[in-house]
């Protein structure tokens, strides 16, 4: 599943047991509001080239995969600081039409493939891959489920570098958990994550949080001013309106609620 299918199930906490929640929601609708940014979920560049920092002998014989790729930002930096063959794979046409696009700017297509698919059914043969790359996408699926899959798919000594959402307490405000609850049934603070890894047939490697620019300047604060042009666009949509007080709201509990929760990026080898 791609950032957009993991975000859009993000927002289905309820305001009112009256309202509809964003799994009823129009995911072209979804798409076309994220689309206009350059990221669909926490993340920045920095956290992208210090995850790579770890991973050893990547060379230009080396195959990259990029699951749940969104429109392909950590995509670029990954190619743009590798020289690996990388296939970005994403369930959404559109991601994969506006990263094809991108690709082509920077003249980076011979190198960059995108195609269409799901990250829980992926079309490649066994220990194709020296890296499995996910950003903000792993939780629509599991991070357990995700990483046991995806072992079969890596060579010996192969690496995976993920994002997902983590628990850095023991103890939650249950405002915080309610709504994340909605949408990821399942989320471990770091020390359990890193025993699923471990559990998984992995020797974990690195982890370490996104720093508050991954979310504030990178994914919360671009939305601000389209926020208001996606409710004048679509003015008198109720579900419009609930998927954008959606996301106001999940930018106040990341305001009110960050030393609790965030992105970690877990590396590890196989």
């Amino acid at each position: 599943m791609c950032k957009i299918f993991y975000i859009s199930a993000q927002f289905t906490y309820n305001m009112s047991e009256q309202q509809p929640t964003i799994r009823d929601f129009d995911f072209n609708l979804i798409w076309e509001y994220f689309i206009q940014f350059e990221r669909q979920g926490p993340g920045c560049p920095q956290a992208t080239l210090k995850a790579l920092s770890f991973i050893d002998n990547l060379s230009n014989e080396s195959k990259i995969a990029d699951l749940g790729c969104g429109s392909g930002a950590q995509t670029m930096v990954l190619a743009q600081n590798t020289k690996g063959i990388i296939t970005a794979l994403d369930i959404f046409p559109g991601a994969i039409n506006k990263l094809k696009k991108t690709t082509r700017e920077l003249g980076l297509q011979h190198r960059v493939k995108g195609i269409v698919g799901s990250m829980d059914d992926l079309p490649f043969e066994e220990s194709q891959f020296d890296l499995i790359w996910s950003e903000g996408a792993i939780d629509s699926v599991g991070f357990e489920k995700c990483l046991t899959y995806w072992k079969s798919y890596l060579k010996s000594g192969g690496y995976f570098a993920v994002t997902n959402l983590t628990w850095f307490t023991s103890d939650r405000p249950a405002e915080l958990e309610k709504y994340y609850l909605n949408a990821v049934p399942v989320i471990g603070t770091m020390g359990e994550n890193l025993s699923i890894i471990q559990k998984a047939g992995y020797k974990p490697v690195a982890a370490f949080s996104l720093s508050e620019d991954c979310w504030t300047d990178h994914y919360i604060a671009p939305q601000e001013a389209a926020n208001e042009v996606f409710l004048k666009k679509y003015a008198g949509n109720k579900t419009v309106e609930i998927f954008i007080s959606n996301l106001r709201y999940e930018a106040e509990l990341y305001s009110k609620y960050k030393q609790y929760y965030g992105y970690v990026f877990y590396i590890g080898k196989k």
